[in-house]
């Protein structure tokens, strides 16, 4: 697994949405200044984000972001499946993206990537954004806006 700027840029997105659940809207401009994230590349990712749910948006002056879920239930590894596809090293080991390769010939090295893959695996699907952005706990309180 290698993450490309995208799934990077929306992981400093989404940390900084985490930070602010339950208290309101951030807007596009504010987002990117405050990660350092390209604003044309994050409206990008935003609109994924969105689609998949994991965001929501408000049009206008006052308009902004916001996530649709609680930053505790959403993990780092679903994040990076989304953009990036497999967690595992090559595909003939991966759980979720299974592909043939030619590393299949050796049982040695598919059971070493295997573990790799699981040690990656358990390690990100146990991070939520909630643990990455700093927050402590959910805030019970969300935003009114929709």
């Amino acid at each position: 697994m290698k993450l490309t700027n995208k799934s990077e840029y929306a992981l400093l997105a989404l940390t900084e949405l985490a930070r602010n659940y339950g208290k309101g809207l951030v807007s596009g401009d504010d987002l990117a200044e405050r990660q350092g994230v390209p604003k044309r590349f994050l409206q990008q990712i935003l609109f994924g984000l969105k689609r998949a749910g994991y965001v929501r948006s408000v049009k206008g002056q006052d308009g902004g972001y916001e996530l649709s879920k609680d930053p505790s239930a959403v993990t780092v590894a679903e994040i990076v499946r989304f953009f990036e596809g497999p967690l595992a090293p090559t595909t003939s080991v991966s759980k979720n993206f299974y592909e043939p390769s030619p590393i299949e010939r050796e049982k040695g090295l598919m059971g070493l990537f295997a573990r790799i893959r699981n040690e990656v695996a358990s390690i990100l699907e146990a991070t939520t954004l909630a643990e990455v952005s700093g927050v402590r706990r959910s805030s019970g309180s969300r935003s009114k806006r929709r």
